[in-house]
């Protein structure tokens, strides 16, 4: 089982190779470690590496996949990137990239539903086209009031990663 764990401005693959009972065989970035691994209470660990005693403490933090971690001398904040993390991460950036104009797909995927039309006039939060990928169905909703300029793909489509899939338009409401 592989695992990508960011820490400040660094990224590790963490892999565990093997585990049985308290001992464990991990490898970080490739380099493997002989580790000795007890949970004590509740997210407290002790570890033993190499005849030294490390205890470790993982406290939750603001969502299932960010931690804050102590050790006796530091205190570090911790992520785990797993798919999911990424797969936002991906949709996140094509939205940045090409604006809120522009629904583009953020990774491989199958169209489910698209409940607008060309000329429709949206509002923010409504969706504009529902992806499934990963298992997982995403809705792509507008993030202000505008028009449906242009709908490049249909119902049941495949897409593939970053690939335009509505072009929107702004409207300006007269008051």
């Amino acid at each position: 089982m592989a695992y990508e764990i960011s820490i400040k401005d660094r990224t590790a693959k963490i892999e565990l190779l093997n585990r049985v009972g308290a001992k464990a065989l991990i490898a970080v970035d490739g380099h493997k470690y002989d580790l000795d691994i007890v949970e004590v209470e509740t997210g407290v660990y002790s570890i033993l590496y190499n005849g030294h005693s490390y205890n470790v403490e993982l406290i939750r933090g603001e969502s299932s996949k960010k931690y804050i971690v102590n050790t006796f001398a530091k205190t570090f904040n911790v992520e785990v990137i797993d798919a999911e993390s990424k797969y936002i991460s991906n949709r996140n950036k094509g939205r940045e990239v090409e604006g809120a104009n522009h629904i583009l797909s953020p990774m491989p995927g199958k169209i489910v539903k698209i409940p607008v039309k060309v000329g429709d006039l949206v509002s923010a939060g409504q969706t504009l086209v529902v992806v499934e990928a990963m298992k997982m169905q995403s809705e792509f909703k507008a993030t202000g009031d505008k028009i449906v300029q242009a709908i490049l793909v249909k119902e049941g489509d495949t897409v593939d990663s970053h690939q335009l899939m509505i072009k929107l338009e702004n409207v300006e409401i007269i008051k």
